[in-house]
Protein backbone atom coordinates (compact mmCIF):
# COMPACT_ATOMS: atom_id res chain seq x y z
CA UNK A 1 0.00 0.00 0.00
CA UNK A 2 0.82 3.42 -0.89
CA UNK A 3 2.61 5.66 1.77
CA UNK A 4 2.65 9.09 0.81
CA UNK A 5 4.23 12.29 2.68
CA UNK A 6 3.37 15.71 2.37
CA UNK A 7 6.20 17.72 3.85
CA UNK A 8 6.78 20.90 5.18
CA UNK A 9 3.55 22.77 4.49
CA UNK A 10 1.12 25.10 6.68
CA UNK A 11 -1.52 22.72 7.39
CA UNK A 12 -4.87 24.13 7.87
CA UNK A 13 -8.15 21.67 8.79
CA UNK A 14 -10.36 23.93 10.53
CA UNK A 15 -12.42 20.74 11.77
CA UNK A 16 -9.48 19.92 13.89
CA UNK A 17 -8.67 23.97 15.03
CA UNK A 18 -5.10 22.91 12.93
CA UNK A 19 -2.93 25.45 11.30
CA UNK A 20 0.73 24.85 11.82
CA UNK A 21 3.90 23.56 9.65
CA UNK A 22 3.84 20.13 9.57
CA UNK A 23 3.82 16.81 7.74
CA UNK A 24 0.79 15.15 6.43
CA UNK A 25 0.91 11.36 5.83
CA UNK A 26 -1.55 9.05 3.83
CA UNK A 27 -1.74 5.41 3.65
CA UNK A 28 -3.68 4.44 0.58
CA UNK A 29 -6.65 6.28 0.04
CA UNK A 30 -6.79 7.45 3.58
CA UNK A 31 -5.20 9.90 6.02
CA UNK A 32 -2.94 8.13 8.28
CA UNK A 33 -1.92 11.35 10.22
CA UNK A 34 -0.44 14.91 10.62
CA UNK A 35 3.34 14.95 12.55
CA UNK A 36 6.84 14.18 12.69
CA UNK A 37 6.78 10.09 12.22
CA UNK A 38 10.44 9.05 12.40
CA UNK A 39 9.87 5.39 12.16
CA UNK A 40 7.96 5.61 8.66
CA UNK A 41 9.42 5.74 5.17
CA UNK A 42 7.09 7.03 2.61
CA UNK A 43 7.26 5.61 -1.22
CA UNK A 44 6.20 9.26 -2.37
CA UNK A 45 7.34 12.48 -1.20
CA UNK A 46 5.83 16.01 -2.20
CA UNK A 47 7.08 19.38 -0.77
CA UNK A 48 4.92 22.17 -0.04
CA UNK A 49 7.35 24.14 0.88
CA UNK A 50 5.74 27.83 1.22
CA UNK A 51 2.19 26.71 0.56
CA UNK A 52 -0.80 25.47 2.22
CA UNK A 53 -2.45 21.97 3.05
CA UNK A 54 -6.15 21.99 3.35
CA UNK A 55 -8.51 19.31 3.14
CA UNK A 56 -9.48 18.99 -0.39
CA UNK A 57 -12.27 21.98 -1.35
CA UNK A 58 -15.31 21.22 -2.11
CA UNK A 59 -18.26 23.25 -4.40
CA UNK A 60 -21.73 22.39 -3.05
CA UNK A 61 -23.55 24.14 -6.06
CA UNK A 62 -22.39 22.84 -9.46
CA UNK A 63 -23.81 22.52 -12.68
CA UNK A 64 -22.63 19.81 -15.00
CA UNK A 65 -25.39 19.92 -17.61
CA UNK A 66 -25.19 16.29 -18.76
CA UNK A 67 -27.43 14.81 -19.43
CA UNK A 68 -29.31 17.17 -22.08
CA UNK A 69 -26.70 19.83 -22.38
CA UNK A 70 -23.17 18.77 -23.54
CA UNK A 71 -22.83 21.24 -25.53
CA UNK A 72 -22.10 23.71 -22.26
CA UNK A 73 -20.64 21.59 -20.06
CA UNK A 74 -20.07 17.29 -19.69
CA UNK A 75 -18.96 15.41 -15.90
CA UNK A 76 -15.83 14.84 -17.60
CA UNK A 77 -14.56 18.54 -18.32
CA UNK A 78 -16.91 19.84 -14.87
CA UNK A 79 -14.35 17.74 -13.25
CA UNK A 80 -11.13 18.37 -15.06
CA UNK A 81 -12.02 21.58 -14.18
CA UNK A 82 -12.62 21.50 -10.20
CA UNK A 83 -9.39 19.78 -10.11
CA UNK A 84 -7.81 22.33 -11.91
CA UNK A 85 -9.08 24.65 -9.23
CA UNK A 86 -8.02 22.44 -6.57
CA UNK A 87 -11.47 21.09 -6.08
CA UNK A 88 -12.16 17.45 -4.77
CA UNK A 89 -15.84 17.34 -4.68
CA UNK A 90 -18.76 19.10 -6.20
CA UNK A 91 -22.29 18.67 -5.88
CA UNK A 92 -24.22 18.53 -8.91
CA UNK A 93 -27.52 20.79 -9.41
CA UNK A 94 -30.53 18.60 -10.97
CA UNK A 95 -31.84 20.79 -13.75
CA UNK A 96 -30.32 18.66 -16.25
CA UNK A 97 -32.45 17.41 -19.49
CA UNK A 98 -33.91 15.47 -17.74
CA UNK A 99 -33.70 16.10 -14.52
CA UNK A 100 -32.63 14.35 -11.74
CA UNK A 101 -35.62 13.34 -10.14
CA UNK A 102 -35.21 9.49 -9.80
CA UNK A 103 -32.89 7.01 -8.05
CA UNK A 104 -31.56 6.28 -11.91
CA UNK A 105 -30.68 9.60 -12.55
CA UNK A 106 -28.51 9.97 -9.42
CA UNK A 107 -26.73 6.73 -10.19
CA UNK A 108 -26.32 8.11 -13.79
CA UNK A 109 -24.24 10.81 -12.25
CA UNK A 110 -21.96 8.95 -10.12
CA UNK A 111 -21.61 6.17 -12.53
CA UNK A 112 -20.22 8.88 -15.00
CA UNK A 113 -17.92 10.56 -12.08
CA UNK A 114 -16.33 7.21 -11.73
CA UNK A 115 -15.48 7.04 -15.34
CA UNK A 116 -14.05 10.41 -15.69
CA UNK A 117 -12.12 9.34 -12.88
CA UNK A 118 -10.98 13.12 -11.61
CA UNK A 119 -13.29 14.98 -8.62
CA UNK A 120 -16.09 13.43 -6.48
CA UNK A 121 -19.19 13.81 -7.86
CA UNK A 122 -22.39 14.00 -5.27
CA UNK A 123 -26.10 14.30 -6.59
CA UNK A 124 -28.36 16.45 -5.42
CA UNK A 125 -31.88 15.49 -5.99
CA UNK A 126 -34.97 17.15 -7.33
CA UNK A 127 -37.59 18.56 -4.85
CA UNK A 128 -40.27 17.92 -6.97
CA UNK A 129 -40.91 15.52 -9.78
CA UNK A 130 -39.66 16.93 -13.49
CA UNK A 131 -39.29 20.13 -11.52
CA UNK A 132 -42.54 21.22 -11.91
CA UNK A 133 -43.44 21.80 -8.28
CA UNK A 134 -46.32 20.41 -8.33
CA UNK A 135 -45.21 16.69 -6.36
CA UNK A 136 -42.72 15.47 -4.29
CA UNK A 137 -40.12 13.67 -6.25
CA UNK A 138 -38.96 9.66 -5.05
CA UNK A 139 -37.19 11.20 -2.24
CA UNK A 140 -36.45 8.00 -0.84
CA UNK A 141 -35.09 6.42 -4.14
CA UNK A 142 -32.89 9.09 -5.33
CA UNK A 143 -30.95 8.79 -1.68
CA UNK A 144 -30.93 5.13 -2.25
CA UNK A 145 -29.07 6.21 -5.29
CA UNK A 146 -26.77 8.66 -3.66
CA UNK A 147 -28.46 11.77 -3.75
CA UNK A 148 -26.62 14.04 -0.56
CA UNK A 149 -29.51 17.10 -0.62
CA UNK A 150 -32.79 17.65 -2.87
CA UNK A 151 -33.32 21.50 -4.79
CA UNK A 152 -35.20 22.68 -7.29
CA UNK A 153 -32.62 25.27 -8.23
CA UNK A 154 -33.05 27.11 -11.38
CA UNK A 155 -36.07 27.45 -10.24
CA UNK A 156 -38.53 28.23 -6.84
CA UNK A 157 -40.57 25.74 -5.75
CA UNK A 158 -43.95 27.88 -5.75
CA UNK A 159 -45.92 26.29 -4.14
CA UNK A 160 -45.68 26.48 0.15
CA UNK A 161 -47.09 23.40 0.76
CA UNK A 162 -44.27 21.50 -1.11
CA UNK A 163 -41.83 22.96 0.54
CA UNK A 164 -43.27 22.06 3.20
CA UNK A 165 -43.87 18.46 2.67
CA UNK A 166 -40.15 18.54 1.26
CA UNK A 167 -38.76 19.73 4.40
CA UNK A 168 -40.71 17.47 6.25
CA UNK A 169 -39.57 14.35 4.38
CA UNK A 170 -36.40 14.78 4.39
CA UNK A 171 -35.54 15.04 7.75
CA UNK A 172 -36.55 11.26 7.69
CA UNK A 173 -33.09 10.77 5.80
CA UNK A 174 -30.94 13.72 7.66
CA UNK A 175 -31.01 15.70 4.47
CA UNK A 176 -30.76 19.53 3.65
CA UNK A 177 -33.44 21.37 1.77
CA UNK A 178 -31.45 23.67 -0.35
CA UNK A 179 -33.85 27.01 -1.35
CA UNK A 180 -33.42 29.13 -4.58
CA UNK A 181 -35.45 31.91 -3.29
CA UNK A 182 -37.11 33.66 -6.17
CA UNK A 183 -40.58 35.52 -6.20
CA UNK A 184 -41.01 34.83 -10.13
CA UNK A 185 -44.01 37.39 -10.14
CA UNK A 186 -41.73 39.84 -9.32
CA UNK A 187 -38.58 38.97 -11.51
CA UNK A 188 -40.41 38.09 -14.82
CA UNK A 189 -38.52 39.54 -17.67
CA UNK A 190 -35.63 41.35 -15.48
CA UNK A 191 -32.18 40.96 -16.68
CA UNK A 192 -30.31 42.41 -13.91
CA UNK A 193 -30.90 44.32 -10.39
CA UNK A 194 -33.95 46.38 -9.81
CA UNK A 195 -32.27 49.87 -8.63
CA UNK A 196 -30.17 53.16 -10.18
CA UNK A 197 -27.95 51.19 -12.68
CA UNK A 198 -31.25 49.46 -14.01
CA UNK A 199 -33.26 52.90 -14.24
CA UNK A 200 -29.87 54.18 -16.14
CA UNK A 201 -29.31 51.76 -18.41
CA UNK A 202 -32.68 51.29 -19.56
CA UNK A 203 -32.83 46.88 -18.66
CA UNK A 204 -36.02 45.40 -16.52
CA UNK A 205 -34.69 44.85 -13.18
CA UNK A 206 -35.53 42.04 -10.36
CA UNK A 207 -35.76 43.56 -6.88
CA UNK A 208 -34.04 42.73 -3.88
CA UNK A 209 -37.34 42.41 -2.24
CA UNK A 210 -38.27 38.83 -5.40
CA UNK A 211 -35.46 37.22 -2.99
CA UNK A 212 -36.30 38.36 0.46
CA UNK A 213 -40.10 37.61 0.28
CA UNK A 214 -39.00 33.48 -0.11
CA UNK A 215 -36.26 33.67 2.16
CA UNK A 216 -38.48 34.56 4.43
CA UNK A 217 -41.37 32.10 3.45
CA UNK A 218 -38.62 28.93 3.74
CA UNK A 219 -37.15 30.19 7.25
CA UNK A 220 -41.07 30.29 8.50
CA UNK A 221 -41.19 26.93 6.87
CA UNK A 222 -37.91 25.47 8.16
CA UNK A 223 -38.95 27.05 11.52
CA UNK A 224 -42.56 25.23 11.51
CA UNK A 225 -41.36 22.03 10.57
CA UNK A 226 -37.96 21.81 11.86
CA UNK A 227 -36.46 20.50 9.07
CA UNK A 228 -32.92 21.55 7.66
CA UNK A 229 -32.54 24.21 5.08
CA UNK A 230 -29.87 25.67 3.06
CA UNK A 231 -30.41 29.42 1.38
CA UNK A 232 -28.44 29.20 -1.99
CA UNK A 233 -26.74 31.90 -2.99
CA UNK A 234 -27.35 34.87 -1.34
CA UNK A 235 -26.96 38.25 -2.82
CA UNK A 236 -29.25 40.55 -0.67
CA UNK A 237 -28.58 42.82 2.95
CA UNK A 238 -32.32 42.12 3.61
CA UNK A 239 -31.93 37.80 3.11
CA UNK A 240 -28.82 38.05 5.45
CA UNK A 241 -30.29 40.17 8.15
CA UNK A 242 -33.26 37.14 8.35
CA UNK A 243 -30.86 34.14 8.23
CA UNK A 244 -28.77 35.94 10.84
CA UNK A 245 -32.35 36.09 12.81
CA UNK A 246 -33.45 32.82 12.22
CA UNK A 247 -30.47 31.70 13.55
CA UNK A 248 -30.72 33.15 16.66
CA UNK A 249 -33.88 31.82 17.15
CA UNK A 250 -32.46 28.11 16.52
CA UNK A 251 -34.16 27.92 13.26
CA UNK A 252 -31.94 25.28 11.31
CA UNK A 253 -30.79 27.24 8.39
CA UNK A 254 -27.70 27.72 6.79
CA UNK A 255 -26.37 30.52 3.98
CA UNK A 256 -24.12 30.41 0.94
CA UNK A 257 -22.26 33.04 -0.48
CA UNK A 258 -21.36 32.85 -4.26
CA UNK A 259 -17.96 34.47 -5.48
CA UNK A 260 -19.25 36.71 -7.85
CA UNK A 261 -21.67 38.50 -5.13
CA UNK A 262 -18.77 38.47 -2.71
CA UNK A 263 -16.97 40.79 -5.29
CA UNK A 264 -19.36 42.44 -8.18
CA UNK A 265 -21.86 44.86 -8.44
CA UNK A 266 -24.69 45.68 -10.44
CA UNK A 267 -22.48 48.57 -11.67
CA UNK A 268 -20.73 45.99 -14.06
CA UNK A 269 -23.57 45.87 -16.14
CA UNK A 270 -22.76 49.30 -17.56
CA UNK A 271 -20.74 47.67 -20.28
CA UNK A 272 -24.04 45.24 -21.14
CA UNK A 273 -21.34 42.45 -21.08
CA UNK A 274 -23.46 38.97 -20.45
CA UNK A 275 -20.90 37.65 -18.40
CA UNK A 276 -22.45 39.85 -15.60
CA UNK A 277 -25.81 38.59 -16.12
CA UNK A 278 -26.77 36.00 -13.80
CA UNK A 279 -29.46 35.07 -11.07
CA UNK A 280 -29.75 36.55 -8.71
CA UNK A 281 -28.37 39.34 -10.11
CA UNK A 282 -25.35 41.32 -9.06
CA UNK A 283 -26.57 43.76 -6.53
CA UNK A 284 -25.34 47.05 -4.55
CA UNK A 285 -21.82 48.14 -2.49
CA UNK A 286 -24.55 48.01 0.43
CA UNK A 287 -25.66 44.42 -0.56
CA UNK A 288 -21.84 43.07 -1.08
CA UNK A 289 -21.07 44.42 2.11
CA UNK A 290 -24.03 42.40 4.05
CA UNK A 291 -22.68 39.76 2.32
CA UNK A 292 -19.43 40.05 3.46
CA UNK A 293 -19.99 40.40 6.76
CA UNK A 294 -22.20 37.60 6.76
CA UNK A 295 -19.00 35.61 5.73
CA UNK A 296 -17.11 37.31 8.19
CA UNK A 297 -19.65 36.52 11.31
CA UNK A 298 -21.02 33.38 10.06
CA UNK A 299 -24.72 33.67 8.93
CA UNK A 300 -23.55 32.66 5.77
CA UNK A 301 -21.35 29.78 6.01
CA UNK A 302 -20.22 28.39 2.66
CA UNK A 303 -19.33 29.81 -0.09
CA UNK A 304 -19.45 28.68 -3.67
CA UNK A 305 -19.40 28.94 -7.28
CA UNK A 306 -22.57 28.35 -9.02
CA UNK A 307 -20.94 27.67 -11.63
CA UNK A 308 -22.85 27.79 -14.85
CA UNK A 309 -21.31 26.72 -18.04
CA UNK A 310 -23.08 28.16 -21.20
CA UNK A 311 -21.78 27.76 -25.06
CA UNK A 312 -20.36 30.88 -26.35
CA UNK A 313 -23.16 30.95 -29.01
CA UNK A 314 -25.25 31.36 -26.31
CA UNK A 315 -23.71 34.42 -23.98
CA UNK A 316 -23.59 36.19 -27.32
CA UNK A 317 -27.12 36.40 -28.12
CA UNK A 318 -28.83 39.59 -27.40
CA UNK A 319 -28.42 40.58 -23.96
CA UNK A 320 -32.32 40.03 -22.69
CA UNK A 321 -31.90 36.44 -24.51
CA UNK A 322 -28.88 34.58 -22.80
CA UNK A 323 -28.99 32.75 -20.41
CA UNK A 324 -27.68 34.10 -16.69
CA UNK A 325 -24.71 32.63 -15.22
CA UNK A 326 -21.16 32.18 -15.44
CA UNK A 327 -18.47 29.40 -14.86
CA UNK A 328 -16.13 29.51 -11.40
CA UNK A 329 -14.63 26.05 -10.85
CA UNK A 330 -10.83 27.65 -11.92
CA UNK A 331 -11.49 30.40 -10.69
CA UNK A 332 -12.56 29.89 -7.30
CA UNK A 333 -9.11 30.02 -5.31
CA UNK A 334 -8.01 32.84 -6.86
CA UNK A 335 -11.18 35.37 -6.47
CA UNK A 336 -10.94 34.26 -2.58
CA UNK A 337 -7.30 35.27 -2.57
CA UNK A 338 -7.64 38.24 -4.04
CA UNK A 339 -10.93 39.50 -3.20
CA UNK A 340 -11.10 38.08 0.28
CA UNK A 341 -7.75 36.93 1.96
CA UNK A 342 -5.48 39.62 0.09
CA UNK A 343 -8.18 42.38 1.39
CA UNK A 344 -8.43 40.80 5.33
CA UNK A 345 -11.91 40.13 4.66
CA UNK A 346 -11.36 37.21 5.93
CA UNK A 347 -8.90 35.03 7.03
CA UNK A 348 -6.98 31.58 5.70
CA UNK A 349 -8.52 29.21 8.11
CA UNK A 350 -11.78 30.83 7.84
CA UNK A 351 -11.80 30.84 4.23
CA UNK A 352 -10.81 27.11 4.30
CA UNK A 353 -13.72 26.42 6.61
CA UNK A 354 -16.40 27.52 4.23
CA UNK A 355 -14.54 25.77 1.03
CA UNK A 356 -14.65 22.21 3.27
CA UNK A 357 -16.08 20.96 6.64
CA UNK A 358 -19.38 22.87 6.15
CA UNK A 359 -19.97 22.32 3.07
CA UNK A 360 -19.64 19.07 3.84
CA UNK A 361 -22.03 19.14 6.92
CA UNK A 362 -24.66 20.72 4.71
CA UNK A 363 -24.19 17.52 2.42
CA UNK A 364 -23.91 15.61 5.12
CA UNK A 365 -20.75 13.97 3.74
CA UNK A 366 -18.49 15.14 6.65
CA UNK A 367 -18.21 11.83 8.29
CA UNK A 368 -15.78 11.02 5.54
CA UNK A 369 -14.55 14.31 4.01
CA UNK A 370 -13.65 18.10 4.37
CA UNK A 371 -11.69 16.99 7.02
CA UNK A 372 -7.55 15.69 7.47
CA UNK A 373 -8.48 13.72 10.37
CA UNK A 374 -7.10 10.43 10.99
CA UNK A 375 -8.69 8.19 9.05
CA UNK A 376 -10.52 10.36 6.75
CA UNK A 377 -10.57 9.64 2.65
CA UNK A 378 -7.27 11.27 1.89
CA UNK A 379 -9.02 14.29 -0.39
CA UNK A 380 -6.22 16.75 -0.36
CA UNK A 381 -5.76 20.15 -2.03
CA UNK A 382 -2.34 22.14 -2.03
CA UNK A 383 -2.49 25.37 -2.39
CA UNK A 384 0.18 28.27 -3.69
CA UNK A 385 -1.19 31.46 -2.41
CA UNK A 386 1.99 33.57 -4.21
CA UNK A 387 1.43 32.16 -7.42
CA UNK A 388 0.58 34.93 -10.15
CA UNK A 389 -1.10 34.48 -13.32
CA UNK A 390 -3.25 35.91 -15.94
CA UNK A 391 -6.85 34.37 -16.13
CA UNK A 392 -7.11 33.11 -19.94
CA UNK A 393 -10.19 31.31 -20.49
CA UNK A 394 -9.10 29.53 -23.76
CA UNK A 395 -6.70 27.42 -21.38
CA UNK A 396 -9.47 26.31 -18.96
CA UNK A 397 -10.72 22.91 -18.37
CA UNK A 398 -14.42 23.84 -18.72
CA UNK A 399 -15.98 23.79 -21.90
CA UNK A 400 -17.73 27.42 -21.56
CA UNK A 401 -16.00 30.66 -21.42
CA UNK A 402 -18.48 32.28 -19.82
CA UNK A 403 -15.79 33.76 -17.09
CA UNK A 404 -16.09 37.71 -15.95
CA UNK A 405 -12.39 37.64 -14.92
CA UNK A 406 -10.94 37.14 -18.14
CA UNK A 407 -7.58 38.73 -18.54
CA UNK A 408 -6.96 39.67 -15.31
CA UNK A 409 -3.73 39.46 -13.07
CA UNK A 410 -4.98 36.91 -10.28
CA UNK A 411 -2.38 35.66 -7.37
CA UNK A 412 -3.32 31.64 -5.74
CA UNK A 413 -3.86 28.17 -7.59
CA UNK A 414 -4.16 24.60 -6.23
CA UNK A 415 -0.31 23.40 -7.14
CA UNK A 416 -1.37 19.78 -6.28
CA UNK A 417 -4.49 18.06 -5.65
CA UNK A 418 -5.45 14.46 -4.60
CA UNK A 419 -8.46 12.75 -4.30
CA UNK A 420 -8.80 9.37 -1.99
CA UNK A 421 -5.03 9.56 -1.83
CA UNK A 422 -4.10 9.29 -5.95
CA UNK A 423 -2.62 12.37 -7.23
CA UNK A 424 -4.92 13.96 -10.00
CA UNK A 425 -2.96 17.38 -10.36
CA UNK A 426 1.04 18.07 -9.40
CA UNK A 427 3.01 21.27 -10.32
CA UNK A 428 -0.24 22.58 -11.87
CA UNK A 429 -0.81 19.98 -14.57
CA UNK A 430 -3.99 17.57 -14.47
CA UNK A 431 -2.71 13.67 -14.24
CA UNK A 432 -5.45 11.98 -16.52
CA UNK A 433 -6.92 8.95 -14.84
Amino acid sequence: MTLLRITNGRIIDPAQNIDRTDDLWIQGDLVLGIGSRPDLTASQTLNATGKIVCPGLIDMHVHLREPGREEDETILTGTRAAIAGGITSVACMPNTEPPIDSQADAEFMRMQATRAGFANVFPIGTISKNREGKELAEIGGLVAGGAVAFTDDGSPVVSSEIMRRALEYTQMFDKAVLSHCEDLELTRGGVMHEGFESLKLGLRGMPAAAEEIMVFRDIALAEMTGGRLHILHVSTAGSVELIRSAKQRGVRVTGEACTHHCCLTDASLRTYDSNYKMSPPLRTPKDVDAVLEGLRNGTLEVIATDHAPHSREKKTREFDQTPNGIIGLETLLPVCVVELIEKKRLSWPQLIEKLTINPAKVLSIDRQRGSLHTGKIADVTIIDPQAEWKIDVEQFQSKSRNCPWHGQTVRGRASAVLVGGIVKLNDGQLINA
